[in-house]
């Protein structure tokens, strides 16, 4: 068997794995890290929330999947560029700062992040820090609204920008498949099921 096989199977399973995790998303509520008050506080609680949410998930993951399709610089500076924003976003969130509907903002990223990938889009380094800095502003502000219920608001916020963090490094693992045979098309099948996984938070966020 050629050495690429085993690789190239690997990748193939990964994808499909990555497939079925968006179909069984798709069945899941969206915005489910968005939905209330009364957060625990500190470090942990802060870690596991981004988990919690599909549609937050799957954006810190593609970011970093976007990231290393569109290599240097923005595989290292859509990582940072995110999360920094993210905290301005959430500072404007607990200011209750007015601004279109969040929930169709955090669809919106998940739909586009997803189709970037699907399609390939070459962006330069202004347009792309640009999309995702736009994106992590809707994020941040999600969760600055629920941060002033957190007993441990700073806490909170540190674990939460580490668990992102971790979020957009397993997106850039995700990546290193492009390297391989047949790699490209593995990536930018993941794109379209995150793409697909948007389109649903969007007619969710948007239905009556």
């Amino acid at each position: 068997m050629p050495r690429s096989r085993p690789v190239l199977l690997a990748g193939r399973s990964a994808a499909i794995s990555g497939l079925g995790a968006a179909a069984a998303l798709l069945l899941a509520g969206p915005a489910a890290a968005h939905a209330g008050t009364g957060l625990r506080g500190g470090v942990a609680a802060g870690l596991l929330h981004p988990l919690s949410g599909p549609d937050h998930l799957l954006a810190m993951v593609s970011v970093g999947l976007w990231g290393a399709f569109l290599g240097r610089p923005l595989i290292y500076a859509l990582p940072v560029i995110f999360p920094t924003v993210m905290v301005a976003g959430a500072a404007m969130g607990m200011l209750h700062a007015p601004m279109p509907p969040v929930e169709i903002g955090i669809a919106l990223s998940v739909l586009g992040l997803g189709l970037c990938i699907a399609l390939a889009v070459r962006a330069p380094v202004w347009a792309a820090a640009t999309i995702v800095a736009a994106f992590a502003v809707f994020h941040g502000y999600a969760h600055g609204r629920e941060l002033p219920s957190a007993a441990d608001p700073v806490g909170y916020s540190l674990g939460f920008v580490l668990a992102t963090g971790l979020l957009h490094v397993a997106g850039i693992g995700l990546g290193a498949l492009k390297a391989r045979r047949g790699g490209e098309g593995l990536t930018r099948s993941l794109g379209g099921a995150v793409a697909l996984a948007g389109g649903w938070f969007l007619f969710a966020a948007l239905r009556p």
